[in-house]
């Protein structure tokens, strides 16, 4: 029963290959995945509260936000400022000019007129003298005291006068202080010892002489009342404010408080949901740049991409789940969540640069995760948190991804996680007891701890279920020990040297093109176990024994050679190996012509021989690791066969038949190119000289007769 289920999966994961469409699915579900975990953590609260009621708890504010109400209440109280005034020193200076003018007339009226006019006719004569203006406010019954006044008495007049005046008028005169200031000066000329009507004729010059020289300005009035308004500063509510304190009552300003954060159960508001959208499409939009830019198999494998998707998926719905335990009163409970599995799986599985972009999109992620204890929508402190931890994991476990390397990857990860947290609390500034300290710690050691378990859980079921080939499965692969390898080391002992010859040429030249060098050395390993089914019709297994071939027709040895490719992909496939080890062993021949038993076959015959009869059945080389390995399994068997193998012949060789099966279209079917080819052909060169380098002939001991 297991065994049907395995291979129903495995059948509908070739089917999910050749569906374009499903690379699209799978990317919307993890966005789809992505906005229902996280749409609990962005609804806002909805408050049942009513007016005058008292408040149950503290009540924060979840978002900043102006009050625009009371913001307008505070400019409508700056802008009842005092009205602006100008002092006008120029209305002064007239009022005392015109006194200056009065008295001055008044004395050449007296010194150069006769004696003998009258005082009215001496008033008439003033009047056309002095200002218009003056001589309307001052009427004959005030003047004539001051024409008919002596020199003496008219000169301690105009004295007192000016003086009066130009005490008053020198300060700020206002209409508000007009009156008040023409009564001071009233009292004060009244003291004086002057005759009645000439004292009474002395203060209505005064008086009439004392007029406002401090005025509205309206422009200036305006100007500081738009500037008082401008410098008030916009009444805020702040993010994490408490608006209302367990309690209080809730009153009218309280509510409008309450309203204007999103507080109010007021009706449905989209505006959440469709950041939390716009955020979702983006983390996608990212992931899906991640995929493409990054060198990895999932552009070629919708299966692959299947298997992102679920550590992701995964990797979520554990943030999610930790995200939980902050109800529990347990002081740093947050940071026992196992951040770093997520990064540790794609780093085994795939590669470092996919998992270090993943890493990024989980930090932002737990963000929104683990914001239920702030009051904004993102916890920047367990994204920090979860990003640095992420990244630790992927740089611990280092280049080849041992398993063994797994629990002390965590181990390095609980150590970075406690740095992080010890970060995060001295920048916070807080103070803490020993106690809370010691939780913190204690669970950011265990989430690297329990980082390192799900890694160890999970790895089996992607590596087992989907058939991955992960550098740790590659490396339990390369074990000697493995039956397969034993199977040939003991069966074909040749085959097995020539296999680990073509492993060490073979993983040389993929590393030298960024190639899985890894999967080359394995699957060189892997390459000929078909050979084990008949071994002694290969040459490298006939050691003091007649060939078989010889009594054979060549149809027939080219059907037990050919067969060796087919046989060791079936034999793969029996004994459950990745799909890219079966895939290196079926197309390292390619359709390659067997030209040795073609042209023996030739040659015992009349008629035209078919090359397409003697050559392998294919399919050619669909990957460069396949493509390499076979160029060094037959340059390795050719080298092999070379009598006196130098430099010169060996790149000559070398060139020779990777130019021979560039030329027979083997590596049309894979993407690599000449100039890849060219350094296929160096690094192998640099490879077989290191190995069949020049070595002294020992002269050989000859033995003397001894002579008694």
């Amino acid at each position: 029963m297991i065994a049907k289920i395995k291979h129903l999966l495995q059948n509908n994961l070739r089917n999910i290959e050749q569906i374009k469409m499903i690379k699209w699915s799978l990317y919307g579900l993890v966005a789809l995945i992505m906005y229902l975990t996280m749409l609990s953590n962005v609804m806002p609260e909805s408050l049942d509260i009513t007016l005058y009621s008292r408040a149950d708890h503290d009540i924060a504010s979840p978002i900043t936000i102006e009050n625009k109400t009371a913001t307008e209440d505070e400019r409508s109280k700056a802008a009842q400022i005092d009205a602006k005034y100008v002092y006008r020193d120029e209305v002064s200076q007239s009022q005392f000019d015109k006194l200056n003018d009065l008295f001055s007339g008044i004395d050449k009226v007296n010194k150069n007129e006769p004696e003998n006019k009258t005082s009215q006719e001496k008033i008439s004569e003033l009047q056309s003298i002095i200002s218009v203006s003056m001589s309307d406010e001052l009427t004959d019954d005030t003047l004539k005291p001051l024409i008919e006044a002596e020199p003496s008495q008219i000169s301690l007049i105009k004295e007192l006068t000016l003086s009066e005046v130009m005490e008053v008028m020198t300060d700020r005169v206002s209409i508000d202080n007009l009156e008040q200031s023409k009564s001071d000066v009233e009292d004060r000329l009244s003291l004086t010892s002057l005759p009645t009507d000439q004292k009474k004729a002395m203060i209505t010059v005064a008086q009439q002489s004392i007029v406002p020289n401090y005025f509205l300005d309206p422009e200036q009035t305006e100007q500081s009342r738009q500037e008082a308004i401008e410098a008030v500063q916009p009444v805020m509510i702040r993010e994490g404010q408490i608006i209302v304190e367990e309690g209080a009552m809730i009153n009218r300003e309280v509510m409008e408080q309450l309203r204007l954060a999103g507080l109010l159960d007021e009706g449905f508001d989209a505006v959440p949901y469709v950041g939390l959208a716009l955020l979702v499409m983006l983390l996608t939009g990212y992931l899906y740049y991640f995929f493409q830019d990054v060198k990895s198999r999932v552009r070629s494998s919708n299966t692959n991409l299947l298997i992102l998707v679920l550590i992701y998926l995964s990797t979520l719905l554990v943030l999610k789940l930790s995200s939980l335990l902050q109800g529990i009163e347990v002081p740093g409970i947050a940071y026992i969540v196992p951040a770093a599995v997520g990064s540790m799986l794609i780093k085994m599985l795939f590669n470092e640069q996919l998992a270090i972009a993943s890493s990024l999109l989980f930090g932002v992620c737990a963000g929104v995760f683990f914001n239920g204890e702030i009051t904004g929508p993102m916890n920047a402190s367990i994204g920090f948190y979860v990003l640095m931890s992420s990244l630790s994991g992927v740089f611990f476990l280092g280049k080849r991804n041992h398993r063994s390397n797994i629990l002390t990857a965590g181990l390095l990860v609980s150590l970075i996680n406690i740095v992080a947290v010890a970060i995060l609390l001295m920048l916070k500034n807080g103070q803490y007891g020993g106690i809370e300290l010691s939780y913190h710690f204690v669970f950011a050691f265990l989430s690297g701890f329990l980082s390192s378990m799900l890694t160890l859980g999970l790895m089996p079921f992607f590596e087992a279920g989907f058939r991955i080939i992960s550098t740790t499965r590659l490396i339990e692969l390369s074990n000697p020990n493995h039956p397969l390898l034993r199977k040939i080391l003991v069966e074909t002992p040749g085959t097995y040297h020539h296999s680990v010859m073509v492993a060490n040429l073979s993983e040389a030249a993929c590393e030298s093109i960024e190639a899985n060098g890894l999967l080359a050395r394995v699957g060189a390993y892997y390459h000929d176990i078909g050979k084990t089914k008949r071994p002694h019709f290969f040459i490298e297994n006939q050691m003091n024994m007649e060939n078989p071939h010889d009594k054979i027709s060549p149809h027939l040895s080219k059907t037990i050679i050919v067969s060796h490719a087919s046989d060791g992909a079936e034999m793969l496939r029996k004994h459950r190996l990745p799909k890219e080890i079966v895939d290196i062993a079926e197309q390292h021949h390619g359709t390659t012509l067997l030209k040795y038993f073609y042209y023996k076959a030739s040659e015992q015959t009349d008629q035209t021989v078919s090359e397409m009869e003697f050559r392998y059945p294919g399919p050619k080389a669909q990957t460069k690791e396949a493509a390499v390995v076979g160029i060094a399994d037959c340059i390795e068997a050719a080298v092999r066969s070379m009598t006196k193998p130098n430099p010169t012949t060996i790149e000559s060789l070398v060139r020779k038949i990777i130019t021979e099966r560039l030329e027979d279209g083997q590596f049309d079917e894979c993407d690599l190119s000449l100039k890849e080819l060219d350094i296929v052909a160096r690094t192998i060169l640099e490879t077989l000289n290191g190995i069949f380098h020049s070595r002294i002939e020992y002269p050989t001991e000859i033995k003397k007769k001894v002579t008694s």
